[in-house]
């Protein structure tokens, strides 16, 4: 087929015959008094000049990524502190994929929400209900940081010597469900070494004997208790209680107390305050004298469905940014009224916002 188009060949070039062969020249080389030994020590020079410079360049992008690296790590550090998130469920042209329970736990401010007596129970009960049946939904982040907070909680009771029976029942919970999911350790269920879980399980049961060495002193101030109110107010305190089992343990401290808490109306509320009519209606308990068993109830009522919760402070979700957010903090809603799209979340709430 022929050339068509420009020469190849720029203006006077011609072909000379060598003990080598044939090679192309130019009117340029033959007026440039070159050597072979002296083009052969340029092309050497040029070599080790290359070298020299892809040495530098590559250790400049190995500086330049360990640059990048100090901030991302400083990132890490703060990674655990926003207030607030935008829950998507969506692909849209701007953002891809989809917000899950594991970004959530990881970006949100549990480690602080510890710390508030107002959020802590919040976050107790939201532990829980992952340990049960969420946990291997989470990454291996969040995981760790699932792990992390739950360190720092136990740390928190054992210094402040407060609400330790919840948490040994979620450090219970907890264990029963790793126990049962190291087994499937080859179905991929938990992100990581198994020898970091059984670490992990062996730091829960170090945990649960610190909690159960716990002894709380006796105040050694010798002014007004609790028998020497009156008993109305004594009843009243006890009407104030939304836990039974609260209940049962002051009974013991002495005799008085115990027959006070012995009060069928006060368990009577108690039920009526946990359970909805039609509950109670299913599990009715008579004495021999014809009266309503309130305190076997409420026990058996206790087994069969669960207790009303209720917090101080809880998360809330704006259905109209789809923001998701702690009570005190001002979202960025557009809405003309961003009180009234607002929706308080309980715990079992904010698991199921997650689920698509």
């Amino acid at each position: 087929m022929p050339f068509l188009g420009q020469d190849w060949r720029s203006p006077g070039q011609s072909w000379v015959k060598t003990e080598e062969g044939w090679k192309k020249t130019t009117a340029d080389d033959k007026n440039n008094n070159v050597s072979v030994q002296s083009f052969c020590k340029e092309a050497e020079e040029e070599e080790s000049f290359n070298k020299e410079n892809l040495l530098l360049s590559f250790s400049y992008d190995m500086a330049a990524k360990k640059r990048k690296k100090r901030p991302n790590e400083q990132q890490h550090k703060n990674f655990h502190r926003e207030k607030w998130i935008y829950v998507h469920k969506g692909s849209t042209k701007e953002r891809h994929g989809y917000c899950t329970l594991g970004e959530a736990f990881n970006r949100l401010d549990f480690c602080s929400a510890i710390k508030d007596t107002r959020r802590f129970n919040y976050v107790v009960r939201l532990l829980e209900l992952i340990a049960k049946s969420q946990l291997p939904s989470l990454s291996g982040v969040a995981q760790k940081n699932y792990m992390n907070i739950l360190e720092r909680v136990v740390q928190k009771v054992l210094d402040d010597q407060q609400n330790v029976r919840p948490i040994k029942e979620l450090l219970q919970t907890l264990y029963v469900s790793l126990c049962g999911l190291v087994q499937d350790m080859g179905k991929s269920v938990l992100v990581g070494n198994i020898n970091i879980w059984v670490h992990r399980m062996e730091n829960i049961l170090q945990w649960q004997q610190q909690l159960d060495n716990i002894q709380i002193n006796r105040p050694t101030n010798t002014g007004m208790t609790l028998t020497d109110l009156p008993v109305s107010l004594q009843l009243n305190i006890m009407h104030r209680l939304s836990d039974g089992r609260d209940l049962v343990s002051l009974g013991q401290v002495c005799p008085e107390l115990g027959t006070l808490t012995e009060d069928r109306l006060l368990w009577k509320k108690l039920c009526q305050y946990h359970f909805t009519d039609r509950q109670i209606r299913k599990r009715l308990m008579v004495s021999d004298k014809g009266h309503l068993e309130w305190k076997k109830m409420y026990f058996k009522l206790s087994r069969c469905y669960p207790h009303r919760e209720q917090y101080s402070d809880t998360l809330h979700f704006c259905t109209h940014c789809h923001i998701l957010f702690w009570k005190d903090i001002n979202h960025p809603c557009t809405a003309n009224n961003p009180e009234s799209c607002t929706m308080s979340l309980s715990p079992q709430d904010f698991i199921n916002l997650f689920k698509f």
